[in-house]
């Protein structure tokens, strides 16, 4: 069984730096038996992260036409049981992004989160996936692939991809801290097979060395930094704009 110490160790031996950025998308049941399960979980990647910033995702992507209303205090993160828990916990900061919102904990997190409700695309510039990559954020996928890495999305919008995003704005809206009701259109993902053919672009950040492969748990842990990664994803863009469009 694994413990929130032997989580804590694993992380220093994957080569996280605990006063940098990191961005975690996580496969609860991937890590396998914990000690504390979930809380355990998270306990170990705060406390290793407490002089840094932890950044879960806390998506909403169900939000839609039908369903056009995010609040942030009370609507559910989608992305996992242990992002959920995280955004709930004391002092993390959630930003007003009405589909792709992140949480965040750690001494500027209020700043990091800061102006997405004026972000009309999933990761537009001057969002928090944009600043990810503005301070060379790690991003850490625990016991999921590529197809769940949202940094990704962004290179697409920033660095020339087509297809990814809708021609129009969908007609969104956030509930913010205070209860205000806030309009915040968006331009939605919109490709056929969504993030699955991210998963192609793996054997070249490996072979690049921008990803590296490591073990948190029972789970395979990726880990890169968000500066090579958009690199080279924009270098493929440039020549293939579809690229991600098939597998």
């Amino acid at each position: 069984m694994h413990t929130k110490q032997s989580l804590h160790t694993n992380l220093s031996t994957l080569g996280i730096d605990p006063r940098g950025t990191l961005m975690v998308h996580v496969s609860y049941k991937a890590i396998g038996e914990v000690e504390g399960r979930g809380d355990a979980v998270l306990d170990a990647l705060c406390e290793y992260m407490r002089d840094g910033l932890l950044v879960l995702p806390s998506h909403t992507w169900y939000v839609n036409c039908e369903n056009p209303v995010t609040d942030v205090l009370h609507t559910r993160s989608c992305v996992g049981a242990l992002t959920e828990l995280f955004r709930t916990r004391p002092n993390v900061r959630r930003s007003l992004h009405p589909t792709h919102s992140v949480a965040a904990l750690g001494a500027d997190a209020e700043s990091f989160v800061a102006g997405e409700e004026l972000i009309n695309s999933p990761c537009g510039k001057g969002g928090v996936y944009y600043k990810l990559w503005e301070r060379n954020a790690q991003i850490l996928l625990i016991g999921v692939t590529f197809a769940r890495n949202t940094f990704i999305h962004g290179i697409e919008e920033w660095d020339g991809a087509v297809g990814s995003l809708s021609d129009k704005l969908t007609d969104l809206y956030l509930i913010n801290h205070a209860g205000n009701r806030l309009h915040t259109p968006q331009y939605r993902h919109c490709a056929k097979l969504g993030s699955e053919p991210f998963v192609k672009l793996e054997p070249q950040a490996l072979q690049a060395g921008v990803m590296t492969l490591g073990r948190f748990g029972d789970a395979t842990t990726r880990l890169m930094n968000a500066a090579p990664l958009r690199a080279l994803v924009a270098g493929i863009l440039q020549k293939e704009p579809s690229h991600l469009l098939r597998y």
